[in-house]
Order: structure tokens, then sequence, then C-alpha cells
């Protein structure tokens, strides 16, 4: 017998191993996504040369006007302390309302918190991002207003600065929360309106540029009632040497807790 006959015949070739499915990308880990978004947001809001100019510029101003203007100031207090203390509550409010404001509400129109929700950042850390971003361009305010105030006569202590830090916190708070609130209830174009007019108001006739009792009698009252108007009394008592009230502590943390619970109720990811 041939050496051909004696092999046993070929079978079919085996069938090559099933592939293996190869696990997808897995998300970062959630505090580098909402560090990733902080930086985002905090260059968007830095680069854009509108809000810019609310951020820096215009504080800047009002701290011009009131260093040389005689308004606004507090009987014993140094001109240039009671400017900046009214410049910093300007800073603040323009960063965490108007611009907060402006942004989100172009956000929601533009379909980007509809698609937020649907990425591992999450509704709960872009939200996280957008509070983050803004204590990130109040560091950056306080720096540059401040070494501004130092050129002018400024020269502050560390209690004072110390003093000033939890205010300045729960004034971002405050007024993040009702930009937040504007931006989730009105139109994109009712937002750039109302956030607006809204600000001028604050700093011009809220308790910013003026101490509560440059106001008449009858309008005290409701100025002490403000936000801007806590913010504002509180700073100059901070940085001026002005009278520490606990009523504009408790009215500045009552906008806080009352402006977080309505944006947790209200606040609308879509405009439809």
């Amino acid at each position: 017998m041939s050496a051909t006959a004696d092999r046993p015949a070929a079978g079919p070739d085996p069938a090559p191993p099933a592939a293996v499915p190869r696990p997808g990308p897995a998300p970062a880990p959630r505090r580098r996504r909402v560090l990733a978004h902080t930086v985002l947001e905090a260059r968007v809001l830095l680069s854009n040369g509108e809000q810019l100019m609310v951020a820096i510029v215009l504080p800047a101003l009002v701290l011009i006007g009131l260093r040389l203007l005689p308004i606004g100031r507090l009987e014993g207090a140094e001109p240039i302390d009671t400017a900046l203390a009214a410049t910093l509550a300007t800073a603040l409010i323009s960063t965490s309302f108007t611009s907060q404001a402006i942004q989100t509400g172009f956000d929601r129109r533009n379909g980007v918190l509809r698609w937020i929700a649907t990425t591992p950042l999450g509704r709960d850390g872009y939200l996280a991002g957008k509070v983050l971003a803004t204590l990130l361009v109040h560091a950056v305010q306080v720096l540059v207003l401040g070494l501004f105030g130092l050129v002018l006569g400024w020269r502050p202590g560390p209690l004072e600065l110390l003093a000033a830090a939890p205010v300045w916190l729960l004034g971002t708070v405050a007024f993040g929360a009702l930009g937040l609130l504007v931006a989730g209830l009105l139109r994109t174009e009712a937002v750039l309106a109302v956030s607006n007019l809204v600000f001028v108001l604050l700093v011009a006739a809220g308790g910013v540029a003026f101490p509560a009792e440059a106001y008449p009698q009858i309008l005290r009252g409701l100025v002490d009632l403000l936000p801007s108007g806590a913010l504002g009394e509180l700073l100059r008592a901070c940085l001026a040497g002005g009278a520490f009230s606990i009523g504009s502590v408790l009215v500045l943390l009552a906008w806080a807790v009352l402006g977080t619970l309505a944006v947790v109720r209200w606040f609308r990811w879509t405009d439809s």
C-alpha cells in the first residue's frame, strides 16, 4: 500500500475561535470630568470679549468713578476702601448673575443642556463645573481688581480679607442661583434683556454703589432686603470699617437657600 493510502482522510478545517468583544473605553473619573468642564467654562468666560468687559473692565470703571467722585462713601472711611468694596460686589454680581445667566441661557437654546444629560458628565457635573468655574473667574477678578486698587492707594489688612472671604462665597451662591433661575425660566432673548437690566439696577440703585443709609427712609428697608444691598453692606463692613449687620447675613443666606431651592424646583433643561 502506498503511503498516501495509509493517511486518514483530512476533515474540514476547524472553525476559528470566536472573537472576544473588547470593552468600550471607560469614562474618566468623575472628579476629572468635573475639573475638565470647569476649565472649559472658565476659558469661555475669560476668552469672550463681552464677558471679559463685564467681568473686569466694567468693575474697574466703577472703581475709578467711586474713587474720584464723592459719592457712596462711609463717614470716616477711606474713599478707596468704600470704592473697592462696591467694585468687588459689582464684579461678583456681573459674573455670578449676569454672565452665568446669559451663558446658560444660550446653552439651553442650543441644546447643550439636553446633550449634557446623555454624557458621563451629567447634569450634576455640569452644574458643579459651572460653580467651580465661577469661583475661578472670581479669583482672577479679585487679583486684577485688587492690584488695581493697590495702585490707587488701597491698603487692606489680612483680617479684612479673611472676613470678606465667606461673604464672597455666600454672595456667589446667592447670585449664581438667581442667574441659573433666570436662565432656566426665560427664553434666551429675554435672559439677555432681564439679566443686563437687573444688573444695572442692582449696582446703581440696589445698595452696591451707595450704602443703605444714603437712601430715603422709605426705600432703605427695601434695599436692605435685596441680595445686592446685603452683599454691599457686608463687604463695606469687611473692607471699609462699616457696621456689621447680622441681618444682612441672614438676608443674603435666605436668598442663597431660596434661590437654590427654586433652581432645583423650576429650572428647565430644554426650551420646550
